[in-house]
Parts: C-alpha cells; sequence; structure tokens
C-alpha cells in the first residue's frame, strides 16, 4: 500500500474553475485501477491536507502518467496554489479498531 499526502494552500484564483477540477480529478481517480481512498482536511491557517491511499507503486504511476492529471497539475502551478508540497510513502504496517453495532 502506497500513501501520498499532499499538503496545499490555495490562492485567490482558486475558484469554480479550481473546484470543478478537483471534482473531476476525485472522480477520475476513483475509476483508476489500485485506487483506494481518498480523504481531505483544511487547518485554521488554510492549508489543506490530503491523502490518498494506492494498492502500489505501479497503480500510483500510472496516475501520475495520466494526460487529464498533468493539465490539472499545470493549471495548479500556474494559478491555484500558493504552495503545495507532496509525499510518498510505503505503508509497512496497518491496524485499526472497529466498535461493534
Amino acid at each position: 500500500m502506497i500513501i501520498v499526502l499532499f499538503r496545499s494552500k490555495l490562492t485567490g484564483q482558486a475558484g469554480d474553475d479550481y473546484k470543478a477540477m478537483a471534482a473531476e480529478m476525485l472522480a477520475r481517480a476513483r475509476t483508476m485501477p489500485g485506487f483506494v481512498d481518498f480523504k481531505s482536511f483544511q487547518a485554521e491557517d488554510g492549508e489543506r491536507l490530503s491523502v490518498i491511499h494506492w494498492e502500489s507503486e505501479e497503480t500510483l504511476r500510472a496516475w501520475s502518467d495520466d494526460l487529464r492529471h498533468a493539465v490539472a497539475q499545470r493549471q495548479g502551478r500556474q494559478s491555484w496554489y500558493e504552495y503545495f508540497r507532496v509525499e510518498v510513502a510505503e505503508v509497512t504496517r496497518s491496524y485499526g479498531f472497529d466498535r461493534p453495532k
């Protein structure tokens, strides 16, 4: 399992066009083989954190090579993001607990 941590802060130019592209990218990623999960959070200072899980490095690479994703990345650098940081890591252990209902 691969986890991607995407930290970002939007510019004032990130309006409805950004929201539409973000929705399109999430819908597109969900159709990709190997996509597992996506969650997003926002801090009080406006920084956002998206946590994305992929089954493998290969499936993440396919997403990285997606042509429409490349268009979104280019637009993000040009006008939507004040900054972004990406961290990619392999999950070496995962466990949890679910309370029985």
